[in-house]
Order: C-alpha cells, then sequence, then structure tokens
C-alpha cells in the first residue's frame, strides 16, 4: 500500500478509482489499495461525479442506487442498457484531475498588493485581531486578496500592527494530561467498541456520524456535552450540572424532547455517535433510544486514551477553548451562555469549506430552524468575537 495519506491525489491515483468503481470495490477496498482513507476516497468521488443523459433517459427522478455509495454508475450492470430509464452519474479520472489541476492553479495564482491596498488590508487584519477574529476568519469575512502564509509572514516581520503574541494560538499548549483508561463498563461496551463502530459505518457509508465529548471548567463544578455533527463541524453545547451519567442522561432526553416539539428526530439528525470512555456516557440507552425506548441511533466508544480516533470534535474544542481558556469556571454560566458562545465558534469561516462558516454549511445540509431549535443564532462575520472578550461582553 502506498504511502501517501498526507498527499495530493494524482492521476493514477484517480485512474485506480475509476478502475475499482467499474469493479463494484467499497471506498474502504479503494482506500486501502491507494493508500488513502476511505473519506478522501468518499469526497473525492463526489466532489467529482459528472451526470450524464442519453436518449434512454425517461425522467429527471434520481436513482436509489445513487444515494448511498458509491453514488456513481460506473460498476452498475444496468449502465449501459436501454433498460435503465435514469440519468448517469459516473466518476471519469481525467476529468477529475483537470478540475482538481485548474482549481490548484487558481488557489495558488495571487494578486500583488501596491501600497495602497497593502495597508488597507492591514488595517482589516489587524482589526480584526485585535476584535478576538482569526486570521482566516479576517480574510474571508473581507474577501481580502491575500493568502494567510503571507498574512503571517508579515505580521512575523513587523509590517504589521499587530505582533505574533497577538494571535490567537502564538503560544504553544500545555502538554495533555494523562487521563484513567477506562470509565464505561465492558458489559456497556459490548457491541458498541470502536471496531464495532468501523464496521457498522462500513455497512451504513452514506450515514452522517456525530461525535460527543465533555469539556470541563474547575474540577467538580459545571461541565459542558459538546455534540459536534462531522460533515459540516457544526458544534452545539448542553450544561450538565455535573459530570455524572444521570445528568448527561436526563439533558440528551429533554434535547430529544425539544426536538420532537418542532417536528425533528434525533435519529434522523443523528444515526451514528461516537464518544469517549468518559462515565458520563455510561448510559448508553439514553443516547440510543427514543422517548418511548424504541431504538433511533447507535453509540459507539473509542479506544481507552485514543482521542486520534475522533479527531474532529478534539480539534473544533480549540475555537471554543479561544472563549474560554482552560481553567475557566463553567458555574457562572447559563445554558444561554453556552449557547452565545457555540453560535461565535460556528461563525468562524472554515478553511475546509472554502470559507464558509459551520453554521452555513449546517444550514444548507438541514435548515436555520434546526440551528435554532439547538440554540445556535448567527452571528454575522464583522460580529464575530474568538476570545474571552465574548465572556465580558456577556457579563
Amino acid at each position: 500500500m502506498k504511502n501517501e495519506k498526507n498527499k495530493h491525489m494524482t492521476l493514477q491515483d484517480r485512474i485506480e478509482i475509476q478502475e475499482s468503481l467499474s469493479k463494484g470495490m467499497t471506498f474502504k477496498s479503494i482506500a486501502k489499495r491507494i493508500g488513502k482513507s476511505a473519506t478522501t476516497v468518499s469526497r473525492e468521488v463526489k466532489r467529482h461525479l459528472q451526470t450524464h443523459t442519453n436518449s434512454f433517459v425517461k425522467t429527471d427522478e434520481t436513482c436509489s442506487k445513487l444515494l448511498k455509495a458509491p453514488f456513481v454508475c460506473n460498476g452498475c450492470e444496468k449502465r449501459s442498457r436501454s433498460s435503465c430509464r435514469f440519468k448517469r452519474q459516473v466518476y471519469i479520472a481525467k476529468k477529475a484531475q483537470s478540475d482538481y489541476e485548474e482549481l490548484l492553479s487558481e488557489a495558488r495564482s495571487g494578486i500583488p498588493l501596491n501600497k495602497e491596498s497593502f495597508y488597507e488590508t492591514e488595517k482589516i487584519i489587524s482589526t480584526a485581531v485585535k476584535n478576538g477574529q482569526h486570521v482566516y476568519h479576517a480574510i474571508k469575512a473581507n474577501n481580502l486578496s491575500v493568502s494567510m502564509p503571507t498574512v503571517y509572514r508579515h505580521i512575523k516581520m513587523g509590517y504589521y500592527s499587530i505582533s505574533p503574541i497577538d494571535l490567537p494560538r502564538a503560544v504553544k499548549f500545555k502538554p495533555r494530561r494523562s487521563k484513567k483508561s477506562e470509565y464505561v463498563p465492558k458489559c456497556v461496551k459490548q457491541g458498541r467498541t470502536y471496531n464495532d463502530y468501523l464496521n457498522y459505518v462500513e455497512e451504513n457509508p452514506s450515514l452522517p456520524v456525530v461525535q460527543l465529548d465533555t469539556v470541563i471548567g474547575k474540577i467538580g463544578g459545571k461541565v459542558i456535552m459538546t455534540i459536534h455533527f462531522t460533515d459540516s463541524d457544526f458544534m452545539i453545547g448542553i450544561l450538565l450540572e455535573n459530570k455524572t451519567a444521570a445528568e448527561a442522561a436526563e439533558k440528551i432526553m429533554l434535547l430529544k424532547t425539544r426536538l420532537k416539539s418542532f417536528n425533528f428526530n434525533f435519529g434522523d439528525i443523528a444515526p451514528i455517535l461516537l464518544t469517549d470512555n468518559g462515565g458520563e456516557f455510561s448510559n448508553a440507552s439514553a443516547f440510543e433510544n427514543d422517548e418511548g425506548g424504541n431504538l433511533e441511533t447507535h453509540l459507539f466508544y473509542c479506544e481507552p486514551n485514543s482521542p486520534y480516533e475522533k479527531p474532529d470534535i478534539e480539534k473544533n474544542h480549540t475555537l471554543f477553548r479561544d472563549i474560554v481558556p482552560k481553567g475557566c469556571s463553567f458555574d457562572d454560566f447559563s445554558q444561554e451562555t453556552v449557547d452565545l458562545i457555540f453560535s461565535h465558534v460556528n461563525a468562524v469561516k472554515r478553511k475546509q469549506f472554502n470559507g464558509k462558516s459551520a453554521y452555513d454549511v449546517f444550514t444548507f445540509y438541514y435548515s436555520e430552524i434546526l440551528a435554532n431549535t439547538f440554540g445556535i443564532s448567527f452571528i454575522s462575520p464583522e460580529n464575530v468575537i474568538q476570545s474571552p472578550k465574548l465572556l465580558k461582553n456577556i457579563k
């Protein structure tokens, strides 16, 4: 297997994907073949699939087979037959490579700044950073024609009115403290291990994954249970009075009830849950069952001391910690405070979404009504505060 996990996909990779799809191979099998992750292969196919029609197409409806992996007709036996009346979706390696090269060329072509535009850019970015915003957010929110490496380089060289120490992550993170290995009883984890999770995801590749975790304030005080939607980086927080299974179970059931009142089903929104071994998640049935005790979602646990198995939520916690640094107490927080914090977190522009925020992507996938039901409100880009200043404004 190739060792190219962190490299750009090549034309040869794409040709192998096309050939593998024609043979009916799964994303996981293709990923092993080219040395990438299954998620990377899935995104590649969905990003570059082409729609074709011919004289046999008799309907605008989508074939039900295209609603699940692999989302294309490459390996379908009816692809070239007149008996298929649907539009064809196919993955073509050369076209995918061409689109990729065009996008790469556009991304690398910059617009040179003159003296006036440089100082205008400097003023906008410096003001934004002083207001607690990230550099990337400031660039995208103001449609600036400058790259992040250029901005960081100019800041380091002293060309800006701000210095590296003003940047949110200029100071290195402290080393992680070691945690106890396991809190969830083994009997609860039967059928819910990380290997069970991998198998279930492979069998249901079209289902979205939602990750759970808990952030701690002062030891013994209130904590915040975080719920992270990996497909959009959208995150909400639920304030818990304490870090116990009973408290977490009660609050998750209250969330399900609130969703139900707005005609949303928790199981439809979060069909797969992945969390760590924290004792607050040991009441699996509260997370998996609806109010009537019927199974509506599946909960799985990571291996002990393996935060890398749910990297999305771990990474997104850094945005929360920009506003609420470690060591801060949550005891004076209300749920409204938590909702406001995560409204600003979800409003930050994301590089992986080409300048869209998590709120933008989530509401596109679902709806603003659902986001508001979760307690998350729209925050305009110019009003985003990604620093402890937000808490001062609350107080």
